[in-house]
């Protein structure tokens, strides 16, 4: 099953529900990031996984490499202003009921909650063998936006 909105961008915080979990599973990834929280962040992560951006191809082999990868993230985004974000889900597809593909945007957000730019990534997310919790398996980072 595909869910892809007509309209430019769309985030499920808009339905009345999310029946997969996966806004839920983004909005606490979205937390943990903006908190610092690398802990809460390695849990997250299936490993071994692949995060693939412009110029950057990286095998996430263990937690301690995601903590070490978000470690610096939090420091980083407020260097720029950025203090919040909040997932905006752009294109979910159920690969099955154990694999989503999901594309979501991060809008960047200062101390005024006014959105100075966002990025987009891409997910893979698998279910665990428990079956309830998501995990990254794949990232592909489109990069920044920029505002008109």
């Amino acid at each position: 099953m595909s869910r892809h909105p007509e309209s430019e961008t769309q985030s499920l915080e808009t339905e009345s529900h999310d029946d997969l979990g996966v806004q839920d599973f983004l909005v606490s990834f979205g937390r943990a990031l903006t908190a610092g929280d690398g802990a809460a962040i390695a849990e997250m992560w299936e490993t071994p996984a692949f995060v693939l951006g412009e110029g950057m191809c990286r095998v996430i082999d263990t937690r301690e490499d995601v903590e070490q990868f978000f470690g610096g993230a939090r420091d980083q985004y407020n260097a720029l202003g950025i203090v919040d974000t909040h997932p905006q889900i752009v294109r979910l597809d159920d690969i099955s009921d154990r694999i989503v593909m999901v594309r979501v945007r991060w809008p960047y957000l200062d101390a005024q909650d006014r959105e100075c730019g966002a990025e987009t990534s891409t997910y893979t997310l698998a279910r665990e063998d428990s079956g309830d919790d998501w995990k990254f398996r794949i990232v592909v980072m489109q990069g920044t936006e920029r505002l008109n």
